[in-house]
């Protein structure tokens, strides 16, 4: 690959940040600066590059890789993809229908998903809020590693943690209704589901909304069961429905 000093302008607009440089990058492939199994400048060189934070080139480096622009090896460093001119942030119908399809899931779950909660406080067994306890072990864990290294692993250990607080309630159409959502998510909705948490449910903040949760349940508190899973998922429907950028 040839010298990529003046490959990238810096950015001045506030928002969309990660997209921005994701776009950038799709366009130097596009205009034959970067070829297939060419290496990214590293998240160093493209932060100062581009003027912005390293974890905007974090996030903008996760989303390319799924989207299958780039292959990000780790420790090894980022590499553009035979197919990696697509330009995977364009806008489309397609999008915008994906993201009100994710919305009115979270939507459906947040009652669903508070009622077993609150069940559960009341029934769930030592064993199984062990068993919980792990899978938020696992979430932290995974937030801890970040979205560029751990994005598929953090969002089925979320999906794992509720679908197990749904188990633990004890009633069989809870689990069939929750079971439901989670596959219309795994099976059509999965790679907009990634990219939405790359973007914004990472961090304390959000792991705190899910710890809420986990406490109320270790205090055997139905009404705070509720109220918090209530609190998780109408945040993370809000969340997704405030942001301006692509999915």
């Amino acid at each position: 690959m040839t010298g990529n000093s003046d490959l990238f302008d810096k950015i001045d607009r506030p928002r969309r940040l990660p997209d921005e440089v994701a776009t950038a990058i799709i366009s130097a492939i596009e205009g034959g600066q970067l070829q297939p199994g060419d290496r990214l400048p590293t998240e160093h060189a493209l932060s100062e590059r581009f003027g912005v934070a390293r974890t905007v080139i974090r996030e903008a480096i996760s989303l390319l890789k799924y989207d299958g622009v780039v292959d990000s090896r780790r420790g090894v460093g980022a590499f553009i993809t035979p197919n990696g001119t697509r330009s995977a942030f364009r806008i489309s119908p397609g999008c915008f229908e994906k993201r009100k399809k994710i919305i009115q899931l979270l939507q459906l779950r947040t009652g669903v998903q508070a009622g077993a909660s609150a069940l559960a406080a009341e029934v769930r067994t030592p064993e199984q809020m062990d068993e919980i306890d792990g899978l938020f072990a696992r979430m932290q864990a995974a937030d801890a590693e970040g979205p560029e290294v751990a994005l598929e692993g953090r969002v089925d250990a979320e999906l794992a943690f509720y679908r197990r607080i749904a188990e633990a309630s004890a009633n069989e159409y809870y689990v069939d209704v929750i079971g439901m959502i989670e596959a219309n998510i795994q099976n059509n909705l999965r790679s907009a589901f990634l990219k939405n948490a790359a973007m914004s449910e990472f961090g304390k903040d959000i792991l705190d909304e899910h710890q809420a949760v986990r406490d109320a349940l270790r205090r055997q508190d139905p009404e705070a069961a509720r109220l918090a899973t209530r609190h998780r998922f109408e945040c993370a429907a809000q969340r997704l429905a405030a942001r301006e950028d692509f999915l």
